[in-house]
């Protein structure tokens, strides 16, 4: 279960990468239109905005595998390996309760706007829906890493990665 939830994460972390690379895209050919030709585009600022909400949820598990979120370890450092097993332990099941709870009322606010037809006040006219359902799907992929990174900590705690200052 481990190896197939860090390839998926993986697998949504370069999706994501690669994702912001077309947002960068987007805005500069908004850009080129609107200021160069004087001829803005209907589609640029929103698809950009759209893949921007993607991409940030799709990477979530992968910054958790490669343990990229901010920390702060002024106390863990000091912990021996149980103790910062306990504290990984812990941080973990916080970010596994937010995500179920982000899961719960994401799906419940993206069936809502299924069910009444919302849809973004632009000219396209997205679907509510195609936005809102990045956070339970976000959530998830990032609640399948949190248990593929408590079974790794059944073989200690992750290394220190040296990043953060000593005091």
């Amino acid at each position: 279960m481990t190896k197939h939830a860090e390839a998926l994460a993986e697998f949504c972390g370069r999706l994501a990468a690669w994702t912001f690379v077309a947002i960068g895209g987007m805005v500069t050919f908004e850009v080129v239109m609107r200021y160069l030709f004087n001829a803005p585009t209907i589609w640029a600022e929103e698809l950009s905005r759209f893949a921007q909400i993607w991409a940030t949820y799709l990477a979530a598990a992968y910054v958790l595998r490669h343990r990229q979120l901010i920390r702060i370890n002024m106390v863990t450092r000091q912990l021996g390996s149980k103790g910062r097993c306990r504290a990984e332990a812990f941080s973990l099941l916080w970010i596994a309760v937010f995500s179920g709870v982000a899961i719960w009322y994401g799906t419940d606010i993206a069936l809502e706007s299924i069910r009444v037809g919302r849809a973004s006040s632009t000219m396209l006219a997205v679907p509510s829906w195609m936005t809102e359902f990045a956070i339970p799907v976000g959530f998830s992929l990032l609640l399948l890493q949190v248990a593929a990174e408590l079974l790794k900590l059944k073989h200690g705690p992750p290394p220190d990665d040296g990043h953060g200052e000593p005091l």
